[in-house]
């Protein structure tokens, strides 16, 4: 088990997977034995756990998925589920340690990755949530969809700061006391006179590249 505290935004944008992943994380060998499993994903209320070997390389994930087999088969009759689609999951219904029941090779993270990043990964995998590693392969987190969420949890204050400091300044340098930022729910709107409206876009993609931003409105004069 590793134990630390968990990731929350605070000041600044959270850009990377280690400013909003859970630091706390329990993890299981490979011989943990299938009710222990089921205990530990009760105890933490989380839904997978990582598989370790070694001094704590990931290896597997195990998760209620590869868990719901045993009882879904228990009162069954095996022949009943010899179509090859099902073979799988009925292998899974005998299995009796993580060694057996995990999925593998096992999607993983850096923790210098950006929350774009991670949330790519997870949509073109199918994941729900991803172990994190240093560059040995050792596990220092997860991070779960609910964590790159996170960065909506930002107050409005925060995002108009970082936009005034971050977008306006660099660009409208001479126009930074007409252009004015204002945040609602997230939702940026950007208004003011300006000399030059081609830079409109390019503060566009600025705007919409601050983590926390839900959609961004300009209207901006020249």
């Amino acid at each position: 088990m590793t134990e630390s505290t968990e990731g929350r935004p605070g000041n600044g944008s959270p850009h990377t997977v280690s400013d909003v992943m859970t630091h706390t994380v329990v993890a299981v060998g490979r011989d943990a034995p299938f009710k222990q499993i089921v205990k530990l994903l009760h105890q933490w209320k989380v839904s997978a756990l990582p598989v370790l070997e070694g001094e704590g390389r990931v290896v597997g994930l195990v998760s209620e998925a590869e868990l719901l087999p045993k009882e879904e088969f228990h009162d069954s009759d095996p022949d009943r589920f010899t179509q090859l689609s099902r073979l799988p999951d009925l292998a899974k219904a005998g299995a009796l340690t993580a060694g057996e029941l995990m999925s593998t090779p096992v999607v993983t993270v850096h923790a210098e990755a950006t929350v774009a990043q991670a949330a790519r990964i997870m949509a073109q995998r199918k994941v729900k949530r991803l172990p994190v590693v240093d560059d040995k392969g050792l596990l220092v987190g997860v991070v779960s969809r609910v964590d790159l969420l996170k960065v909506f949890l930002r107050t409005d204050e925060e995002l108009a700061d970082e936009v005034r400091r971050q977008v306006v300044e660099p660009l409208f340098p001479a126009r930074r006391n007409v252009v004015r930022v204002e945040v609602a729910e997230g939702v940026v709107t950007v208004t003011g006179r300006i000399t030059d409206t081609s830079l409109v876009p390019v503060a566009a993609r600025a705007v919409r590249a601050v983590e926390g931003v839900v959609d961004v409105e300009f209207r901006l004069v020249s």
